[in-house]
């Protein structure tokens, strides 16, 4: 309630309890009027003649007051309604006054549930509040629960943010390293300056890491709001992105062959389970090497989920999004996107790693190319596929795996959606090129495999 409102309020008060009680006081102030007694009335009666009345009344002449007796019990009945609607009018205005100020209080102090509850109805998530201590072995177990963090806690675990626990950034937010106890070691990404934009990302981020679960996708153990803030807490990553990797100060050196192979495979895996066994099927819609986060080990996992959509959901709905340089060009034309969109994006990826440049390199003011423009034709060319390796493992692989890299690198970047291959085909791939210990099988006799260096084989005519 404004202020005018409140005036406004108090002026109606004050005229109404004027008017009450100015009625109460003239109805006490009017002067009492003389009856006289039976006895007088009889006296005087007896000393006028009956025969000074006429038989017929006459008119009483005009200007003389007409005298009306009134009764003090009736004067005591008045004076009685006044006070109690007086009364009652003023208990009502004070009841609404304090009905109103509960009402405000709670409001304020339950303004970021409001937004929580958007979430939870989301496709029936269920969100078990889990405050200020966080227990990831009591949420680690149960799908679809996830931790509401506390701001408080969230400044403890990342020292006020300082500069100093500052990872990088990533999905228009800060990423933070936050110690929670002797052994929870998180990242904490936070947004802030919220726009509509924004917060939807964040409400489709939320809604789909509580459903998904697998290896190589990151995990969400929950997040927060507070005020234009929202924060999101994942597993914490140790060796960052695989463009920081790539593309920072080590350029790629820490990245064996078998350890670029075992990431494309891993990247795969998690697409595969977006593409063929979530229920309903991703369309992730953001990949790139920047979403692709690190651990210890070097295990790959798919993250920003923010842009991500149901397969086969109708596109005219949502505005064009995600990274030009990894943007498959029906959907950058057409604005038609499915599950091959992705499967360009991955194409470039697997460029990244068996190239070591970036997406897009800019070659004069104004001017950039493309790493696909400036691939395909030596991808196809097996005489010069070896010059454009990645100096760090040119001399680490069989000739053999490179022509199968190459050819499922130039089958995913094809123009026409339905000349790439489905993810499930990459995959079976690409795991004949991995270590058994890393989780392949190092050998190229996979049926699936064998078909795609066959197409490679006839784009190479």
């Amino acid at each position: 309630m404004n202020l005018l409102s409140c005036f406004s309020l108090l002026l109606i008060m004050w005229v109404l309890s004027n008017t009450l009680f100015s009625a109460i006081i003239d109805a006490r102030s009017e002067p009492p009027i003389s009856v006289p007694s039976i006895s007088e009335q009889f006296f005087v009666a007896e000393r006028i003649p009956s025969s000074q009345f006429p038989v017929k009344m006459e008119a009483e002449p005009p200007g003389e007051p007409e005298i009306r007796v009134v009764h003090h019990h009736d004067l005591n009945e008045k004076i009685l309604i006044a006070l109690i609607v007086a009364s009652s009018l003023l208990g009502g205005i004070l009841l609404f006054l304090l009905f109103f100020w509960i009402y405000r209080q709670k409001k304020l102090k339950y303004s970021n549930k409001k937004s929580r509850k958007s979430l939870e109805a989301a496709k029936g998530i269920s969100m078990n509040p889990i405050m200020v201590k966080f227990n990831p072995l009591r949420t680690a177990n149960r799908k679809g629960s996830l931790a509401i963090f506390d701001y408080p806690s969230l400044e403890a675990a990342t020292n006020n943010f300082q500069e100093s626990n500052h990872l990088g950034e990533g999905g228009c937010g800060h990423i933070y390293k936050a110690h929670f106890d002797e052994k929870l070691l998180a990242a904490v990404k936070r947004i802030d300056g919220v726009t509509q934009d924004t917060a939807k990302e964040f409400e489709i981020e939320v809604n789909w890491l509580s459903k998904i679960h697998h290896q190589n996708i990151i995990k969400l153990f929950g997040y927060c709001i507070y005020g234009d803030s929202r924060f999101l807490v994942y597993e914490m990553m140790e060796k960052g992105s695989l463009e920081t990797q790539l593309h920072g100060p080590t350029q790629g050196s820490a990245l064996t062959w078998h350890l670029r192979m075992k990431i494309a495979v891993d990247v795969a895996r998690g697409l595969e389970y977006l593409h063929e066994h979530s229920h309903p099927p991703v369309v992730h819609r953001d990949i790139k090497s920047s979403n692709i986060l690190l651990d210890s080990n070097f295990n790959a996992k798919l993250s920003d989920f923010g842009l991500a959509v149901t397969s086969g959901t109708e596109n005219n709905n949502f505005k064009l999004s995600g990274t030009m340089d990894y943007v498959a060009p029906e959907y950058l034309l057409d604005g038609k996107l499915t599950d091959k969109s992705d499967v360009y994006a991955f194409g470039v990826v697997l460029l990244e790693l068996l190239t070591g440049r970036k997406p897009l390199e800019n070659l004069a003011p104004a001017q950039c190319l493309s790493i696909v423009t400036w691939a395909m034709p030596q991808l196809t060319d097996r005489s010069k596929l070896p010059k454009i390796v990645d100096p760090v493992i040119r001399n680490m692989m069989d000739l053999k795996h490179l022509y199968q890299v190459a050819a499922v690198a130039v089958l995913c970047v094809q123009t026409e959606p339905s000349y790439r291959p489905l993810i499930t085909d990459i995959l079976h791939s690409l795991i004949p090129l991995v270590p058994n210990e890393r989780g392949g099988s190092l050998r190229v006799t996979e049926p699936r495999a064998l078909s795609l260096l066959q197409e490679y084989k006839r784009l190479c005519q």
